[in-house]
């Protein structure tokens, strides 16, 4: 029942470990609702998933589970632990463990320009200097990994000397979910503005679930059908007043000036 699949070259994988149920699981958790059940998966449920899907009934696809131990970087895993409804996960601790941390080192020719038309994202190119890039990567990484040993050798707590580690430092977890949350997580994270290293760890989830459940992963994957009208109830205009009233304000500052770097450095 596992199945592993390595993602690039810094030892990161997927790991399918247990499926919960199938297709013909979100059929029979529709159909409780008449009192009836499905024995074998047929056209006619395959027509029940799409109308389902398409209008937007997701109870029935929180039913199927599936479970994944996944190996990623740190700056990969804060982004995915934003997808957190229908999602459980335990993450190995740096608490507990002072083994030295294998580290997420891209190629240079994977180390990607910066896009100046967004504030966040990257062309597909290399950056001019990528050999430049690349040593200076690789030394940094290499002296957190110094620094972090010399820590723990003076008695430094692990959960202290962790401090000193990079965001390209690999993480493992356990993580267990619904269909209908990883659908939402392969929408988002499928898209091309999502960063590539993201993109590479949910095309191997949604492989993973099509194989499993390909008639509910291709309904829930595909455009659902609006959930307001085209044509909106008229909105009757306001009654004028001779003393409009004032809009109050609270004092609030937004700081565009923040954006995300690439690296996560």
């Amino acid at each position: 029942m596992s199945y592993k699949e390595y993602i690039g070259s810094s030892g990161g994988f997927v790991e399918r470990l247990e499926v919960f149920g199938s297709d013909l699981t979100v059929v029979n958790a529709a159909r409780v609702s008449f009192a009836k059940e499905s024995h074998a998966f047929s056209k006619q449920d395959a027509k029940l998933v799409q109308y389902l899907a398409r209008h937007n009934h997701t109870s029935p696809f929180f039913h199927p589970q599936i479970r994944f131990r996944l190996k990623m970087p740190i700056f990969v895993a804060r982004e995915w632990f934003r997808h957190t409804v229908g999602f459980s996960r335990n993450e190995v601790s740096r608490r507990y463990v002072d083994f030295t941390p294998e580290l997420w080192q891209p190629c240079a020719h994977e180390i990607r320009a910066r896009d100046p038309r967004a504030k966040q994202g990257s062309k597909d190119c290399a950056v001019d200097n990528a050999d430049d890039a690349f040593r200076i990567m690789h030394t940094s990484q290499q002296q957190s990994l110094k620094a972090y040993n010399e820590l723990l050798a003076a008695g430094v707590a692990p959960e202290v000397a962790r401090a000193v580690l990079p965001q390209s430092m690999m993480t493992e977890f356990i993580e267990t979910a619904s269909l209908a949350a990883y659908a939402r997580l392969c929408k988002l994270r499928l898209d091309p503005h999502a960063q590539k290293e993201i993109r590479d760890y949910a095309a191997v989830v949604e492989r993973a679930l099509y194989n499993h459940f390909p008639v509910s992963w291709t309904a829930l994957m595909e455009d659902t059908v609006p959930a307001v009208s085209a044509t909106p109830a008229p909105v009757p205009a306001p009654t004028p007043s001779p003393t409009p009233p004032v809009e109050a304000m609270a004092n609030m500052t937004i700081d565009n000036s923040l954006t995300y770097t690439q690296w996560g450095c």
